[in-house]
């Protein structure tokens, strides 16, 4: 299984994300560093873990509240070796052309999404491989409700991101992960939200989710070194 280190952005500073309400986000606290800074945290994660992919929402772009594209562009160039899935709430092509990093891979999140013309021009402007996320909140797909259904939009890669669970400490959807996981074949399904300890962990992989998205458990240290190395792969 394929675990995935978070870092929600906003303000220029590393955030706890909150059940999707954004306005309550506030900075990080952590057991691995006391710093907010990207960099920082991104530092500390690594020496918890050589995790090979980082995932990055940047909460100001995805608002249409500014953004932090110099300080991605820093962690792309920092961390040359870490793969990072980026989620900017892109909606337009242009915004899409500006994101040429080799080690970055673009999230289409449906939550920024008006409709499946949209994302797949999208698609089609995307050099690296995609990544669809399929929003949910409030047990409803946020954005173009057809594509739960359009498989063949989908790319190799879906996470299945639960708004309502991201920050909760309530474990992982597993009703909307099967149901999504059921019909994906031959995508990876990724989880998003709520992965609370190695417990939530080892049941996802018996369901065959390829991978897991995750910052509280690793920030307040529910998931230690050496389960971490029982996961990856």
């Amino acid at each position: 299984m394929n675990i995935i280190p978070v870092l929600d952005l906003m303000n220029h500073q590393v955030v706890h994300a909150i059940e999707g309400n954004r306005h309550l986000y506030l900075p990080i606290e952590s057991c691995l560093t006391t710093s907010t800074d990207p960099i920082a945290v991104t530092e500390a994660l690594l020496a918890l873990y050589p995790f090979k992919v980082l995932y990055i929402a940047d909460i100001n772009a995805i608002q249409n509240n500014g953004d932090h594209k110099k300080t991605i562009h820093e962690l792309a160039l920092h961390f040359p070796a870490l793969e990072i899935w980026l989620d900017c709430g892109f909606d337009n092509e242009a915004t899409i052309r500006s994101w040429e990093t080799p080690n970055i891979r673009l999230v289409l999140g449906t939550e920024s999404l008006s409709n499946t013309q949209q994302y797949q021009r999208l698609l089609k402007a995307c050099i690296s491989k995609p990544i669809l996320s399929l929003d949910f909140k409030n047990n409803k797909l946020q954005g173009p409700v057809e594509l739960i259904n359009e498989f063949n939009l989908w790319t190799n890669d879906v996470i299945v991101m639960t708004l309502d669970k991201v920050g909760s400490n309530n474990g992982p959807d597993i009703q909307q992960l099967n149901a999504v996981n059921h019909q994906s074949n031959p995508a990876k399904i990724y989880a998003a939200g709520g992965v609370r300890n190695i417990e939530d962990l080892q049941l996802l992989e018996s369901l065959n989710i390829e991978g897991a998205l995750i910052a509280s458990a690793l920030h307040n240290g529910a998931i230690s070194n050496k389960e971490l190395q029982m996961f990856q792969t």
